[in-house]
């Protein structure tokens, strides 16, 4: 009885919440910090299992697609917020670290894309080494960039109906409307019990027009996804543009219920939309019923990008700060690592779990891979146990492979790793910070990798390695993790 009334009494309290949301400081706060999570939230994860070491004398070839995705940090960031550790299975490392930006070189002339490595000692172990790989999509002027054919299709289903979820994609889609150019054009698809089409594709300079189209947006009903889906897609298609960015935005919290619904099923659907030479944005909002790993996997298969949207400083760095990545300059890119069995024993990509290829996938065109924006950097960590030599020969072969976003032959990129290692303490901030980053994973995951980690070491590593941030966001990260209550 005292379990029954106690859960009552948690719930008539986040009813009161829900009904008093608002933005608070620029965050989106939906449910009391003590409630535990399993009373609050029917969230869908799914548990990769981490990465282990391998022998390099066995397998010394490791073949990863990048993962472009930004949404497991910014969702880690929503549940800090609320007094809470995110669930272990909600911690993909790939994209706490790719949430960043690194400081990166542009790309050689002719190429979309370019390559770096370091090798440091790892703080966490310090009988192994840590390598990162960096890339960078070209930085795509303004005066160049592509006109642009944007859908959004917005989830305006019952379970939208909150400031966390609906409210915060209205003010998100406005904000992209502010920052339309006059030859841009974006239509609008809403999806609840049924598609329908709310805007037809109209031009950037209608701008009133399309934001009162968007205030208009109201929640209610069941949820028809994959209805959403190819209506947006044949409106993209009938509006396509040659040579240009043509793209479906979907915002939702994933919990489709009408029709294909199961991740399956609808990985199916984006497959087949995928040839169509549309990419696909998926933003995820809210909590409670949130989908995860549906709309990381159809982003993931939809030539495209997840990005978790938890408060309104995340819309300006969707819509605004980052808008470039829009623009994508690399499409199916993949990375192969050959290691040198004489300089390296074994080896463990830290993260990534879900973008592991078969070795002969990289030199194959019709294998789907990853795509980098313009701007964008990606990073991926390596944790090395070295072999007791003489440094006298490269560390490992860097191959990447990457199409042009109008080609459909991949260009080959090849880096040798071959830097002598260094001290933590005295390797670039990108290395520094990305261990950082890398760190915290390790720990909310509850690593059996993460050795002597702790959440001072943390703070260590990355506290004085932001000199480089354009946006304040490694900032917020130190104030994220000496906050964190773990």
């Amino acid at each position: 009885m005292k379990t029954l009334l106690k859960t009552s009494f948690y719930f008539l309290v986040i009813a009161f919440l829900n009904a008093c949301n608002t933005d608070f400081n620029g965050y989106y706060f939906e449910s009391l910090t003590d409630i535990p999570s399993s009373d609050t939230y029917n969230e869908k994860y799914k548990d990769y299992e981490e990465n282990p070491f391998i022998k390099v004398s066995e397998y010394p070839v490791s073949t990863f697609s990048v993962d472009a995705d930004g949404g497991s940090y910014a969702n880690m960031r929503r549940f800090l917020h609320l007094g809470q550790t995110p669930p272990k299975e909600s911690v993909r490392i790939e994209e706490f670290i790719n949430y960043f930006t690194f400081d990166y070189k542009e790309p050689a002339s002719g190429e979309n894309v370019s390559l770096e490595s370091e090798i440091s000692t790892c703080p966490w172990n310090t009988e192994h080494h840590l390598l990162r790989l960096g890339m960078k999509g070209m930085t795509i002027p303004a005066d160049k960039l592509p006109n642009s054919n944007y859908v959004f299709l917005i989830d305006v289903s019952g379970s939208m109906d909150s400031p966390d979820k609906l409210g915060i994609l209205k003010t998100g889609f406005k904000t992209l409307v502010d920052n339309l150019r006059d030859q841009d054009k974006i239509a609008i698809v809403t999806y609840a019990g049924q598609a329908a089409v709310l805007l037809k594709s109209t031009y950037g300079h209608e701008k009133r027009k399309i934001k009162s189209a968007i205030d208009k947006l109201g929640a209610g009903g069941s949820t028809a996804g994959a209805a959403g889906i190819i209506t947006a897609y044949e409106i993209a298609e009938k509006n396509f543009i040659q040579n240009g960015n043509n793209r479906v935005i979907l915002g939702s919290d994933g919990d489709f219920n009408v029709g294909p619904s199961s991740t399956e099923e609808l990985i199916e659907l984006i497959e087949e939309k995928r040839e169509s030479g549309i990419y696909l944005t998926v933003l995820g909002v809210g909590g409670g019923n949130l989908n995860d790993h549906m709309m990381e996997q159809i982003a993931n298969k939809g030539n495209g990008n997840y990005e978790y949207i938890d408060n309104a400083k995340q819309i300006e760095k969707v819509f605004t700060h980052e808008i470039l990545k829009f623009y994508t300059v690399a499409k199916d890119s993949k990375i192969q690592i050959t290691f040198n069995p004489t300089m390296v024993d074994s080896y463990r990509l830290i993260g990534y779990e879900n973008r592991k290829l078969n070795d002969e996938d990289f030199e194959n065109d019709t294998t789907d891979a990853g795509e980098i924006g313009s701007s964008q950097t990606i990073t991926a960590l390596y944790e090395l146990v070295l072999l007791d030599v003489p440094d006298t020969e490269k560390y490992a072969q860097f191959d990447f492979r990457y199409k042009k976003p109008n080609e459909t032959q991949s260009r080959l990129i090849a880096h040798e790793i071959n830097t002598t290692p260094k001290e933590i303490r005295f390797s670039s901030e990108n290395m520094r910070f990305a261990a950082s980053v890398a760190g915290l994973g390790l720990l909310m995951k509850q690593s059996e990798y993460k050795g002597t980690l702790t959440k001072q070491m943390v703070l260590d590593l990355g506290k004085d390695a932001k000199s480089f941030d354009p946006n304040g966001y490694r900032k917020e990260f130190i104030e994220l993790v000496t906050d964190w209550n773990n």
